[in-house]
């Protein structure tokens, strides 16, 4: 299975699939190549975008500041890029994927 992210100069390139207008913001798990995030906001006027970037900020423990909406502005299929080169931050986007529930 491939990475939903890749390492850049700078930091890395997020691949996502969002679907605004849920009743929280989560991530649901991997899409394919990309990670699947549900928004609690609605597909308007920007802000299930911003509800992306401060979500992602915050798990990632990551200024708003150091993502950037590179791709799909008005679509479900985004690129984030990060702007943190640190080693560890490949660790920490593998930990926003759920680990799924054994019965």
């Amino acid at each position: 299975m491939a990475d939903f992210f890749q390492p850049t100069g700078q930091g890395y390139l997020v691949r996502l699939t969002v679907v605004p207008g849920a009743q929280r913001t989560a991530v649901v798990g991997l899409h394919g190549d990309r990670l699947k995030v549900r928004l609690a906001a609605p597909p308007e006027k920007g802000a299930a975008n911003r509800e992306l970037i401060a979500f992602l900020a915050k798990a990632l423990d990551l200024p708003k500041q150091a993502l950037e909406l590179t791709l799909g502005a008005s679509s479900r299929v985004k690129v984030v890029e990060v702007h943190d080169p640190s080693p560890h931050l490949a660790e920490r986007l593998r930990l926003l994927v759920p680990v799924p529930q054994t019965p």
